[in-house]
């Protein structure tokens, strides 16, 4: 345990961290520093950086993309998840080991709560759910429970009756879908005014913030626009990951007409654009922090072929780091290769 060692990430260590983002087992692009340094330029009132690297006798095992606020660490609140990412290589009992001294660096540095949310498994380029293990060790508290609605590519899924009549009306209104390099359209003609009259709220990225990432990440992040005789009726923004295309935005907005112009994208998206990923991941359908569902969002997506998987969040006490002090039936030595 002597041999691990925590630190604050410095801009110095840029290259090694993305580096490392690309070889670990449970990373995706969102960790890349250039995507959470935007966050950081974009809300510097609010996320005060505090990310973490773990290292075992000088090699890095583990990173946490995380945001400071007060006297608590938060397992960084502008990413979708987060957590501790951990080397293709690590063993639980590493993982254990490291979660260890991340709780007790931050008890040293007088944080006293860690906030961490999970990165769900299809996110995984192969199982790693030892940091679940860990909190459970750590006696962590599950605060929060999302349900992502997510269809497994590689088995059989079917769309319900009343998809396929959405798909026949969008064919036999000559719908026309384009994958764009901009986003304005999408934007100001569909987003926002569907946002501001259906809930009087604004998309949570501006045109220009989509353009830097898109900039950043051209071939993560895509955007495929609806046409109806050549004028915009729907869209939606795809994260794309190694495994998982992932729906950021979804929207419509064709006044009275039910063109199916929904059913017809993801029809095209599912069984031809992202037919190999691994997941079609819609996004949750909760609110309240997970107490809530809406279930008619919930049906659509499931509509789809889609079922649940269980995206947590948890709390813990940096004290806790004591409760790891003995995990083992058996002393062991640990080797990291």
């Amino acid at each position: 345990m002597k041999n691990f060692f925590v630190k604050q990430y410095q801009e110095s260590d840029y290259e090694n961290w993305n580096a490392f983002i690309g070889q670990a087992k449970n990373a995706t692009f969102l960790f890349h520093r250039d995507f959470i340094e935007y966050h950081k330029d974009r809300f510097e009132d609010r996320f005060e950086d505090y990310s973490l690297i773990v290292s075992y006798k000088d090699k890095w095992v583990g990173v946490v993309p995380a945001n400071k606020v007060g006297n608590e660490i938060f397992s960084h609140q502008g990413l979708t998840y987060g957590g501790l990412v951990i080397n293709g290589k690590s063993k639980l009992t590493n993982v254990i080991t490291a979660f260890r001294a991340v709780l007790l660096f931050l008890k040293e540095n007088k944080i006293e709560k860690l906030h961490l949310k999970t990165i769900p498994s299809i996110y995984h380029n192969k199982p790693a759910e030892e940091i679940q293990y860990a909190l459970f060790l750590a006696e962590a508290k599950l605060v929060r429970r999302d349900s992502l609605s997510v269809i497994a590519l590689s088995q059989k899924y079917d769309f319900s009756k009343i998809r396929k009549r959405g798909i026949q009306k969008g064919k036999a209104f000559g719908l026309v879908i384009k994958e764009e390099t901009d986003f304005e359209s999408f934007w100001n003609e569909v987003l926002i005014p569907n946002l501001d009259e259906r809930h009087s709220v604004k998309p949570v990225h501006s045109i220009a913030e989509m353009k830097l990432l898109k900039s950043l990440f051209p071939k993560n992040i895509r955007q495929f626009n609806v046409y109806h005789n050549d004028k915009i009726v729907a869209g939606t923004t795809v994260f794309e990951s190694e495994n998982v295309a992932h729906c950021q935005y979804i929207s419509k907005y064709e006044n009275e007409e039910n063109l199916g112009s929904l059913d017809f994208l993801y029809h095209f998206l599912i069984t031809d654009t992202f037919a190999s990923k691994r997941f079609f991941d819609f996004g949750i359908s909760n609110e309240s922090q997970g107490k809530k569902l809406n279930d008619g969002l919930s049906y659509w997506k499931e509509s789809f072929g889609a079922s649940t998987i269980i995206h947590d969040f948890y709390e813990v006490e940096t004290t806790n780091y004591v409760k790891l002090n003995s995990f083992f039936t058996k002393s062991k030595n640990i080797l990291i290769k």
